[in-house]
Formats: C-alpha cells, structure tokens, sequence
C-alpha cells in the first residue's frame, strides 16, 4: 500500500492490494488523470495512458501545439474558462467580474493517517498505518489563492477519499461559485448508472439507466439530502450483477444540497463529479479565509454491486460511524407514534410501557407530543421543555418510571424548526429562515429555524441540554419535517445569502457534536420524515437512521433493499407495526412484519394493547430472536439475493465473518398459481463447511448452497420441504450453523 511519486515524470500512484488511481502533472501544470480501477504493478512511467490528438476547433493554449488542449484531457479537478467546455469541478469569481483561473502544480506533501475535516463529517482512522493521504498544492498566484486536493487510500479497503479546499491569502476577495468535492475522468462511457430515487415513504428505490451522451445526474436543492435522490450513485459495466464485474461506487459524505453527475463528451469520456449543489450557493473568501468541501467516498469493486455495497458497509460501519454505540448491540425499542400519536398522559405512556417490558422489549421511546403545549402539529416546536399536562413530573419524572420497569427511555425531538404558535417564535420571529416582506411556505404547519445563527444554535442546544442534564434519556430520535423553501437568513446582507444552505448545515452539524460530546452514551437515531436525511453525513454523529415512515413490510422489501446498496445493516432502523398498516393499509402476517424488520436495527410501532395473547407470545419470541442474532446482523457480511423491484420475490441474507453462521430472509409479494420449482442460491459461504439449515432434516456444504441452491419450492410442486405457508406477503427466514467438525 502507498502512494507512489515519480518525480522525473510528475505522476502520482496511489495503490493498495486491490487498487490503483494513477494521475500525471500535465505540461500546464495542471493534474491530469491517467487510470482509475484494479491494481496494476507500479511502473515507472504510465504516461503511455495519457491521450491526446488533433481536434478541428480545439481550442489550444500553446502557440504551434494543435495536440494539447483541455477541451478533450482528462483531468483531476477541471476548470471552465481555460479552453474545457465541459462542466468544471469549480469556479471563481474575482472582483472585476472574471472567473478564468489557472491553478498549477505547488508542491505536495505525503502523509501517513488521514486528516480530520474542520466542521465536517468524515471516514475516519484509528491509527495511522490504516491509510496513507496525498494533499496535492495548486495555486493561482494572480487571485492569491491555493487549491489543495486531498487524496486517502486505505490499506484494507478498495476506497480512495477525496475533497478539496480553497485557501485564499489575497487581498481582494473571491467567491466560489462552485466547489466539487471531486472530479473524475474516465476514459470511456461503457456503464450503466445506478442510483436510489424515491419519494416520502418510498426512498431509495434502485434505478438503472445506460450512460448516454450529455448530462446525467442526482441532486438535491431542498437544504437536506431529501428522499427523493440519495447523496451516492455508481457505475458498473453492462455485463456486471450483484456477485460479478465492476462497479464504481460514489458517496458524498454531506447532508445538505448537493449535486452528483455524469457528463458523457462526444467522446465518450465520462466526467464523474459530486459535491455542493452550486444552485443558491456562493461563498465569500477574504484575506486568510479558507474553505473546505464535503468529502467524496470512492469504491472500486471487481466483485459486482454486492462487493461494492460490502466495502460500504464495512467503512462506514466502523469508520464513519463513531463512539459508545459504534460496537455495541442495539437495544429493541417500541416508539410511542403510532399507539398514541400526540394523545397521550402519564398514565397512557406507563400502561404502553408495562405491556412492552412483560415482552421484554428494552427501550421505550417517547414520540413528539410531550413539550410546549403541542396537542397536534401546529404548536410548540422550538418550545423544548415537558408539557406538565401530560407530564406533571416532567420528563424526569416519566423516564425514572419507566427505566422501574426495567427498560431505557428516549425521546423525540425536531431542534432544527420552529411553530409560529410557539413561546420561541413569539420571542424571536427573526429566527425563521424566510424574508420577513413575503409569504413563507410552511411543511406540516412547521417552519425552519435559522442555524446559520450561533445564538440559535446555542439557544436550542441548551434547552435541550438541561432537558437531558435532568433525566435518565439514554435515546435520542433526531427528526426533520421539512425542507427549506425560500432561503433567506434575516438581518444579514446580500452576499451572505448564498452560504445559508452549507452553513445552516455546518450548525446542525455543530448542535449534533455538542450533543454527543456532553452525553456520549446516548444513542441517537436521526430521522427526516423518515428517509429524507439518510446520509453518510448523519451516520458520523447518529449510527443509526430512521428509514422510512413506511413501516409496511412489503413496501419495506424495496426500501431496504435500495438502502443496503451504500449503508450497513447497523444503521437501518426496522420496526415492526400494525396491520392494517397505516401507511399502506396492507395487511401483512406478525411473521412476516418481524422477519423483514430482522434485518436491521430492531423495533416495534404499534400499540400492544390491541394483540392477542397468541400475538403477545409471537412478539417474546421474535425480541428472543433479536436478541440471540442481533450482533450476527449487525456485523455480518450482507449479501443481496434477489431484486424485489425484479419481481414478485425479494431475498437477502448476512453471514458472519468466520462464516459459521448465516441467515437468510425470503419474501414472497404475491402467490403464483401453480409455482414452477424454486430454489434459493446463497453466497458467502465456505465451500468446505456442512452447514445446518434450521427445520431442514439434511445436512448440506457450502458449495451445493451456493451452486445448487437451497430448494424453496412450495409443496404444491411434490417436493418435500419444511411447511410452508401459500399466499400472499409470504416470508421464510433460513438459520444456517456450520456443524462442529
């Protein structure tokens, strides 16, 4: 592992067991790209890989040289202005109204460890032998300025780590009207796209197009990551599947506006790039300032979409994700919402806690309703302190009793909006994000506070302080109801106005780090309406995320499926609720309801109150089941097996990391008349170990499981199987455990 600097031809080799990214200072002084993909054996010059040609009508900078022109290199961080016509990762406008820069090769430095982002989430290492990073120096010396590209590579991990930073030392001021996180060059347009679209309560659905000439591309301009585009997309060869041929994976570790895409030239280069959405985005840089992108996580994989989505998880598992619960088993919970909405008192919340502690269930959630005077959604938010009609004793008072019953509590919260019939508006409505002289759109009778502001920030973060400083919470449910609709921060002047979205989520950022510095053992789950916030960014500070507000399982086939291709089973929050459901009004099996939410961080919404005592005994066995599997979930290798949006069937299973044990979920959507044969092949298995298939009478090796596959067909067909269920919203789990030898 390494990173390779040929100093007679100025390239750069940044490789490791599994990769190499390889890119040359070009006779600009500009970085261009050469190879991005397998390992290839160093060399000492593979300047071979560096094209260029005659082009009519090319622009070209040097005078008699018809070869060199930027319009048609690939290159590292381009620029537009200087001769490329295609989009650029960046630009700057000076005072006198140009926005031509020529950033050329400093100096670089080399390093082992991987630097902290000021402000920022991002990857992280635990020691330094982990990654080595490349910082590459660039500078325009007429606006003063130095461009430093940031380049990690891991040891154990396909993944290089990429963003850049802007540091201005001029005396006229600049601003940046763009600033890409990266920028990539491939040297031809053979994949198809992937990415995760969606709406509320259906994210993250897989989408997958060819690479066509021009634009293609995901974005968000909503102030959060939104559920309708996912921060991440890959590229992988036609001919590639789940366990087989190569993929390309891009995540943006951010959770505001950002913008993801593909520009396939005339020439079928495909310029890749991700970063700050540039729409509504203009950022200031006097004398001394510095600014600093988002990071951009990139994966290589030469094992199909699986293998792309395991190193995903694996990273993100254990180096995004940080602190007291980054290792540690999640508790089952039950969330108060769709048992009691916002009608509630004491004696409703302890009746629905005793019945869930007599299942076992180990945290108990208390859901919005409980602060200001908020009967319902128009009141209260930004009024965080406990609402004594429901709760005379507080929030104190109401947690003591529940952790009597031998449980945690948590407790809800939105920090980030404002009611305009709330204590906090009436005291500060120059608080709410939106120009005073026009109308304000509000979402769910809600508006957003300013948190571009520092009073703001720190006013809410001690209310919520001294709430938690006073109770025994030990969870967190972070939620964010809205987007932001017209940007305009109150009393600041013009130019200010194109750094709202980043710095409003530069002080989410800072609440968050604040919040986990002073109550490290509290586990926080962020949500969005769900899904909306589901992003890398929000998994640095909470390890695990609401997933949806669509708790119907089958609908949750596809939404989880969509998720798992960037982000580890110990961040996807899975509960199980009612039927009919209340989302979907589908009325799906307890069985089936547990068996989709196993894979995942584990719950209940529902009220208890309302089940059988079959019901009741069916619950103490799924929590057991939980509880017996959770860390095999949690830290297992995950494995898609079959695409839900693909048909009627879904399956996945994980397998742990000395493949001893296994579990696999099946899911039927609909009943086929008269079912052709089935059977279910699994993956990561040893080839040599026997293997114990739960309520299966033989004993069978991996390499049959996995090659001959485990027949599932229904005993409609004449095979002998384990009893199976006919109908719709079917599901069948399969335990597998190696047999000692």
């Amino acid at each position: 592992m390494g990173i390779i600097f040929h100093e007679n031809t100025k390239e750069f080799h940044l490789c490791n067991k599994e990769i190499s990214y390889i890119f040359c200072i070009m006779q600009n002084g500009q970085p261009g790209q050469l190879y991005y993909g397998k390992r290839l054996r160093d060399r000492e010059s593979f300047i071979h890989l560096f094209e260029e040609g005659v082009h009519d009508m090319a622009p070209c900078p040097y005078e008699g040289n018809n070869v060199f022109s930027l319009e048609y290199l690939k290159q590292e961080y381009p620029t537009y202005g200087t001769g490329d016509m295609r989009y650029p990762a960046f630009q700057i406008e000076q005072e006198d109204g140009s926005k031509i820069t020529e950033f050329t090769y400093k100096s670089h430095r080399i390093f082992q460890g991987k630097p902290t982002l000021k402000g920022l989430p991002a990857v992280y290492v635990e020691h330094d032998d982990e990654a080595v990073t490349l910082e590459l120096i660039l500078s325009d010396k007429i606006i003063q300025t130095d461009l430093i590209l940031s380049y990690t590579v891991f040891e154990n991990y396909p993944v290089i780590c990429r963003n850049a930073r802007f540091e201005h030392y001029g005396d006229k001021k600049i601003v940046l009207g763009s600033a890409m996180s990266f920028n990539l060059d491939l040297p031809d347009s053979n994949y198809d796209m992937v990415d995760l679209t969606g709406a509320w309560a259906r994210e993250r659905y897989v989408k997958c197009h060819r690479l066509h000439e021009g634009v293609q591309s995901i974005y968000s301009m909503r102030g959060h990551s939104s559920h309708q585009f996912n921060p991440f997309f890959a590229l992988k060869r036609p001919e590639a599947n789940e366990d087989s041929g190569e993929a390309l994976g891009f995540s943006l570790v951010y959770s505001g506006n950002f913008l993801g895409q593909v520009n396939t030239d005339t020439f079928d280069v495909s310029r890749v790039m991700m970063g700050i959405h540039p729409n509504e985005f203009a950022w200031t840089l006097r004398k001394g300032e510095v600014f600093q992108t988002p990071e951009a996580v990139l994966v290589y994989s030469e094992k199909g979409l699986n293998g792309m989505s395991q190193t995903f998880h694996e990273l993100y598992r254990t180096r995004l994700a940080r602190g007291y619960w980054r290792d540690r088993e999640r508790p089952v919970l039950i969330n108060s919402w769709e048992a009691m909405f916002m009608d509630f008192d004491e004696e409703k919340v302890l009746k629905l806690a005793k019945e869930a502690a007599a299942l076992d269930i180990e945290l108990f959630v208390l859901d919005d309703g409980w602060f200001g005077h908020r009967d319902d959604a128009t009141s209260s938010l930004g009024d965080w302190y406990p609402d004594q009609r429901k709760l005379p004793d507080g929030v104190k008072g109401i947690a003591e009793k529940v952790e009597k019953l031998g449980m945690k509590f948590g407790l809800w919260i939105e920090p980030e909006m404002i009611s305009k019939d709330s204590d906090l508006y009436r005291m500060h409505p120059d608080w709410m994000i939106g120009a005073p002289y026009r109308n304000k759109c509000h979402g769910r009778y809600q508006y957003v506070l300013d948190f571009t502001k520092p009073e703001v920030v720190q006013f809410i973060g001690d209310m919520i302080v001294k709430v938690l400083r006073d109770a025994p919470v030990s969870y967190i449910k972070w939620d964010l109801n809205r987007s932001i609709s017209e940007p305009f921060s109150q009393g600041r002047d013009a130019g200010f106005q194109g750094e709202l979205f980043h710095r409003q989520i530069l002080g989410m950022y800072q609440l968050y780090e604040r919040l986990r510095a002073e109550f490290p053992e509290i586990l926080f789950e962020s949500c969005a309406s769900g899904g909306a916030r589901f992003d890398p960014g929000m998994l640095y500070y909470a390890p695990q995320a609401w997933t949806s507000d669509c708790t119907d399982a089958i609908e949750r086939l596809r939404i989880q499926y969509g998720t798992s291709f960037v982000y580890p089973l110990s961040s996807i929050g899975c509960h199980v609720s009612e039927a009919p459901n209340q989302q979907t009004c589908r009325n799906t099996s307890l069985k089936t309801r547990g068996e989709t939410a196993y894979f995942g961080t584990f719950g209940y919404e529902l009220d208890l109150g309302k089940l059988t005592e079959e019901e009741k005994e069916e619950i103490k066995e799924q929590v057991a089941f939980v509880k017996e599997y959770r860390s095999l979930v949690a830290n297992g290798t995950f494995y898609r097996l079959l695409s839900p949006f693909e048909g009627d069937e879904g399956a996945w299973m994980v397998v742990s990391k000395d493949k001893k044990e296994a579990l696999a979920g099946y899911y039927r959507q609909r009943q086929p008349m008269n079912a052709p044969y089935k059977r279910l092949f699994l993956r990561g298995l040893d080839e040599e170990m026997e293997y114990v298939v739960e309520g299966r009478e033989e004993s069978f090796f991996g390499d049959e499981l996995m090659q001959a596959g485990l027949v599932i067909s229904d005993q409609a067909c004449g095979v002998k199987t384990a009893e199976v269920v006919q109908g719709d919203y079917q599901s069948r789990l399969f335990m597998l455990k190696a047999k000692e030898s």
